[in-house]
């Protein structure tokens, strides 16, 4: 390429791009045949871009459905020659040349359109389709006959296309040149010279076609013209044009047109027949012509958005050799045979569910091929969707939000873009694009319960799990996810927490500890459930739980109290009738319900037919007559048991004097043995005791020794200073009969009467004077003696 060449394509350059910022978009100008990674422009600087933008906006060419000869290098902001550019293949003859694509960016959604004309080199050489052309021309061809050559083809355009001809030798024929409607000339040899067939009879001549590119190329074919001899009358068409029309997509064998001659000879000189000359549209591939009648049939395929007219060059000869020409001009109609093409060219698959109306979603590029009402194209969208499609002139089309997005009523949307031409009948085309709704935290857990309520036994184990309170939330994933814990709260002065534990993850309510009903027996906490937003939703719920009683506690006897050292006893005069009441068992259960329903039961009596105990109230009566023959010292067992399952039980031992007088008491009682654990017991500390002091026994003598002295003294005081024992009354709380079981109904008064040994004491039932109870100490008759005075001045 010549340094003038060059000079010329940097001017067209800089011509073009001053006219697209005019424009307002980007267009560059490069001559074709580049090589792989040619410089096309800086488009960073001529669209006023940074680097980082086209990285982070993903930067990337749409082309639609055409070949990728640009390639956008990010790094540097440069467009590249991708694809080596023939223009010739491109465009064809078609000028200017240019390619049209569009830079889109994301992040937000941006289009910038670029044009790139291709400029011509002088790459192609002007060239026939046939090596060489025959004619057979009579010799008596007048001067002027006209013959049609066929015409070079340049694939070149502008000045490197096709630009003359040359026929040589021009001794009998010159070249004549008639215009087209396509802008190409036709080229005729016109027969300037008579020939002579007796002094040559073959003639050879080579056309030559020019075109006008530096250097200049060029073509040849060879004309072998055979003189025939006596032929004076050429063939005439009856019209020098014919012009028709065909729907494109018409069947094969379709009629165009008819063809007419005439030869005013006659015989085998006069017969005609008629052929289409090769053309550089390829007619004779898609039309042919009867050789006999001139009538032109469709053969081929006709597409109007290939070529909207064709020319087709009729040759009619007779069997002289003589010739005429004329062209059949082919006009193609549009019919409504595309349907209109959707192409994707940015989409989001994802868009939040708090998104504001007219955010763009998708860009889309939709063409139709026809012509006029049949392409032109209107698109919309599936009913009931929060979207609406928005076009421009140029076949852009975007998607954008029309409404509030729900992620908890619509997660997921298909959205169908259908788009219709005008033509009769329509056609259409439709694209479905997915469309997820990502989700954000406007949900707060929602409890399955307003509140809840559940129990548990009491004695339970620690970390038992008591039951699961259960919240969900709407929204999705993390947003979603719950975790439960406990609201700072106390019961009796004691954290919740001490008492219960929540599961973070799943709810289950744990207890903490062991539950002892006797001391609570119900309680209330919050627990609230928190999402994994941010920020945080969260709701809370009461929880109440109640402690379900168990019998874990034996009935307690609160009288006859039972001593170790000191016998108790009733007295039963021998006077006494059936029903005497002799004493009363008074026992309680700490537990509750049927837990508590206590129940007595003689287990061991002395003489079982001489006493019964109340099964409800615990009263030892007396069942028949006593006598004489009855036992002075009578031993009676109750057994106290509560309603429980299992039951549990508590014995009492009672004993009772059969007696008129008190001195048959005390001479009954002074043998009556102890209570044997008692003296099991006392046994066993006295042993260790001994054993443990032994090497201390001299000791252990002298401190007894004045124990003794000391005790002596203060007992002599005590005489002598003429003072009453103390009496210490004890009364125990009023029970209430709770169905029938035992209980105190009455108001007991006891005296604990002291003696002067410490250790010991007697609990004394106080009752009218008729009505008595002895408490005889085994120790000696000093005690005995004192408490009788007592009790007899009591009586007094």
């Amino acid at each position: 390429m010549s340094d003038r060449t060059m000079e010329r394509q940097v001017l067209l350059f800089i011509w073009f791009l001053s006219l697209s910022s005019a424009l307002g978009q980007v267009s560059y100008s490069i001559p074709e045949e580049m090589a792989k990674g040619s410089l096309v422009g800086n488009i960073a600087h001529d669209l006023g871009l940074d680097l980082k933008r086209l990285k982070s906006g993903k930067a990337r060419i749409y082309t639609g459905d055409n070949v990728e000869y640009i390639e956008l290098n990010k790094e540097r902001g440069v467009i590249l020659i991708k694809e080596r550019i023939d223009r010739e293949a491109l465009c064809g003859q078609t000028t200017p040349c240019a390619l049209h694509f569009q830079i889109i960016f994301e992040n937000p959604m941006q289009l910038y359109r670029v044009t790139v004309e291709v400029t011509d080199i002088n790459d192609n050489a002007p060239m026939f389709s046939k090596a060489e052309m025959r004619f057979e021309i009579n010799e008596l061809s007048s001067s002027g006959a006209r013959f049609i050559l066929e015409r070079a083809i340049d694939h070149d355009v502008g000045r490197n296309g096709l630009q003359s001809y040359s026929l040589e030798p021009t001794d009998n024929f010159v070249l004549k040149f008639q215009n087209l409607p396509d802008g190409n000339k036709a080229v005729e040899m016109v027969l300037q010279t008579p020939l002579d067939r007796e002094k040559k009879d073959h003639i050879s001549l080579l056309l030559t076609a020019f075109d006008g590119g530096e250097p200049q190329m060029s073509g040849t074919m060879k004309i072998h013209i055979t003189v025939l001899d006596a032929n004076d009358n050429a063939p005439v068409c009856s019209q020098s044009v014919y012009k028709t029309n065909i729907a494109e997509n018409s069947p094969k064998g379709t009629v165009l047109t008819t063809v007419s001659a005439s030869d005013a000879d006659q015989g085998a000189n006069g017969r005609i027949s008629f052929s289409i000359s090769s053309t550089a549209d390829k007619a004779a591939d898609i039309f042919e012509i009867d050789p006999e009648s001139g009538v032109v049939k469709l053969i081929g395929g006709i597409d109007y958005e290939i070529s909207k007219y064709y020319q087709i060059d009729v040759q009619a000869r007779d069997e002289g050799g003589h010739t005429d020409s004329c062209k059949i001009i082919v006009d193609v109609i549009d019919t409504n045979d595309n349907s209109p093409t959707i192409n994707i060219i940015s989409k989001s698959s994802q868009i939040s569910e708090d998104s504001k109306t007219g955010n763009v979603l998708a860009i889309l590029n939709i063409q139709d091929l026809d012509s006029n009402e049949s392409g032109k194209v209107n698109c919309h969208l599936n009913e009931n969707v929060p979207f609406v499609i928005q076009s421009s002139p140029d076949g852009f089309y975007s998607l954008v939000t029309d409404g509030d997005l729900d992620r908890e009523r619509e997660s997921e949307y298909n959205i169908s873009v259908t788009c219709s031409d005008e033509g009769v009948p329509s056609l259409s085309s439709s694209v479905t694009l997915s469309l997820q709704i990502s989700d954000v935290n406007d949900n707060a857990p929602v409890f399955d319960k307003s509140s809840y309520e559940a129990s548990v036994q009491e004695n339970n184990t620690p970390g038992l799990s008591i039951f699961t309170v259960r919240a969900r939330d709407a929204d999705f994933n993390q947003n979603a996810r719950v975790s439960y814990m406990l609201e700072d709260s106390s019961v009796k002065g004691v954290p919740v927490s001490s008492l219960v534990s929540v599961s973070a993850d799943s709810g289950v309510i744990h207890a903490v500890r062991s539950f002892d009903y006797e001391q609570i027996k119900d309680f209330q906490f919050r627990v609230k459930a928190q999402d994994g937003g941010s920020p945080p939703h969260s709701s809370n719920v009461s929880v109440k739980i109640m402690i379900q009683d168990q019998n874990d506690n034996a009935p307690q006897v609160l009288y006859p109290v039972q001593t170790g050292a000191s016998v108790v006893a009733e007295i039963v005069p021998r006077s006494a009738d059936v029903g005497y009441l002799v004493t009363k068992v008074v026992a309680v259960d700490v537990d509750s319900g049927q837990n508590a329903w206590l129940s007595y039961k003689l287990q061991k009596a002395t003489d079982r037919a001489l006493f019964e105990v109340g099964l409800q109230n615990g009263e030892i009566r007396t069942v028949r007559q006593v006598t004489d023959k009855d036992a002075v010292k009578q031993r009676l067992t109750v057994v106290v048991e509560d309603n429980g399952q299992p039951s549990r039980s508590a014995t009492v031992n009672v004993n009772v004097a059969v007696a008129d007088s008190f001195p048959e008491v005390l001479s009954e009682f002074t043998d009556f043995p102890h209570d044997k654990d008692y003296n099991d017991n006392l046994t066993f500390y006295l042993v260790l005791a001994l054993a443990v002091v032994s090497f201390l026994f001299i000791v252990s003598i002298i401190a007894i020794l004045s124990v003794k002295c000391y005790r002596w003294r203060r007992e002599r005081m005590f005489y002598k200073s003429g003072a009453n024992l103390p009496v210490i009354p004890y009364y125990p709380p009023l029970y209430a009969d709770v169905g029938g079981t035992g209980t105190l109904q009455h108001v007991y008064n006891y005296e604990v009467c002291r003696t002067t040994d410490s250790r010991k004491s007697d609990l004394k039932y106080i009752r009218p004077c008729s009505e008595s109870i002895i408490s005889l100490d085994s120790s000696g008759t000093q005690t005995l003696t004192h408490a009788f005075s007592a009790l007899m001045q009591d009586c007094v």
